[in-house]
């Protein structure tokens, strides 16, 4: 079996994939690539048993076939050709694999494409389609506050909510929380699902490159992604997401409106003077003045900051871990963030202040920590 195909084209192609790919395989077979041939057209694929990962490539081939490539060593050698056209050359029956490069010749030793793990069906699922840049920012804006305990495994996902009216998207880890809602984004079918983060990770970094309509289709145990020459096929986490309505608190009366980057830069400061196992740091806030200070007793160090702010509620002081609060604001895109808060033993949530974006609802909490008087 013989196949031509561009250097750059396939090596763009691979690249996307790899991110598929673990260093820690169970089965060796894993290690590789898929490549099927049939009519001018090459299927690939990637896959870790959890997430598997095709796309397709033009080629010119003599016949059909498939054969299993290893991955590292293709992606390592595509790496130093210029733009040039790879002549593929594979026995059928020793699995042996000639690459003719301009002037080079490489021999590498492939597998047999029968033994490689068969992609997931869709048997009984539902669809929806959303578009590209919408699905990105979904992942964006709540991938960073999942969980990685192992005993928790829901929370280490995306909780998805689907409904004829939005698409609700949520992620906790119990010391931060967000909800991204998109109106502009529905569903006939009403369900609810727990998409892994290895997936989204890789959907995201594929997303933001041109807007498209993405596909997605659902069953019990699986969920598939498909865009252009690109088909994602996902293991959901199985159990039961926790209440994330209970912990959002309903009544603050304490609303403090400050300059996002101002506050983000602030405490980005701050934080080196905190405690490094604890990473606290105090907001005080009085009228039209916040007041950002952190202390290392065991180092003997400390910093206070004054910021000039819009604050309605009764004078107060909370704690929270820097490293939360930072990554929240880092999330944000507007340039005035509201924080909302009733008591300094009460959750905070931190809303982005005149979006231009009407179907888009962010909602952020983060948990208090408690300050040592």
């Amino acid at each position: 079996m013989k196949f031509l195909v561009s250097s750059t084209t396939l090596l763009k192609q691979l690249q996307t994939l790899s991110g598929v790919l673990t260093s820690s395989n169970a089965l060796p077979i894993l290690d590789n690539f898929l490549f099927e041939i049939d009519k001018g057209e090459m299927l690939v694929t990637a896959t870790d048993l959890e997430t598997t990962m095709t796309t397709k490539i033009a080629v010119k081939s003599d016949k059909s076939g498939k054969i299993a490539v290893p991955a590292k060593m293709l992606i390592d050698t595509l790496k130093t050709f210029p733009e040039i056209p790879l002549s593929f050359s594979i026995d059928t029956k020793t699995f042996n694999i000639d690459i003719s490069a301009g002037e080079g010749k490489y021999k590498l030793t492939g597998h047999n494409g029968d033994e490689y793990p068969k992609t997931p069906n869709l048997d009984g699922g539902n669809s929806l389609t959303i578009n590209s840049f919408t699905l990105s920012n979904a992942i964006n804006k709540t991938i960073f506050a999942t969980g990685n305990d192992e005993l928790r495994p829901v929370m280490s996902g995306v909780f998805c909510q689907l409904s004829s009216d939005n698409i609700t998207f949520v992620a906790t880890d119990a010391h931060k929380l967000v909800r991204y809602i998109r109106t502009d984004a529905k569903s006939k079918n009403t369900a609810s699902f727990i998409l892994p983060k290895k997936p989204l990770n890789l959907l995201k970094n594929i997303l933001q490159t041109e807007e498209t309509d993405v596909k997605i289709e659902y069953n019990k145990s699986n969920a598939f992604f498909s865009f252009g020459s690109i088909n994602l096929v996902c293991r959901l986490i199985d159990g039961k997401y926790p209440n994330y309505e209970a912990v959002i608190p309903k009544q603050n009366p304490n609303k403090l409106t400050i300059d996002r980057s101002a506050l983000l830069n602030s405490i980005r400061r701050i934080a080196l003077f905190a405690n490094k196992t604890t990473n606290q740091i105090r907001l005080k806030m009085n009228g039209s003045e916040l007041t950002i200070s952190a202390e290392d007793f065991d180092f003997n160090n400390a910093a206070t900051e004054r910021l000039t702010c819009s604050y309605i509620g009764d004078e107060m002081e909370i704690g929270f871990n820097s490293r939360f609060l930072a990554e929240m604001l880092s999330n944000l895109d507007t340039e005035n963030v509201n924080i909302e808060m009733s008591a300094p033993n009460r959750a905070g949530i931190l809303l982005p202040s005149g979006s231009d974006v009407k179907d888009e609802d962010v909602l952020m909490l983060v948990m208090p920590v408690m300050l040592n008087s």
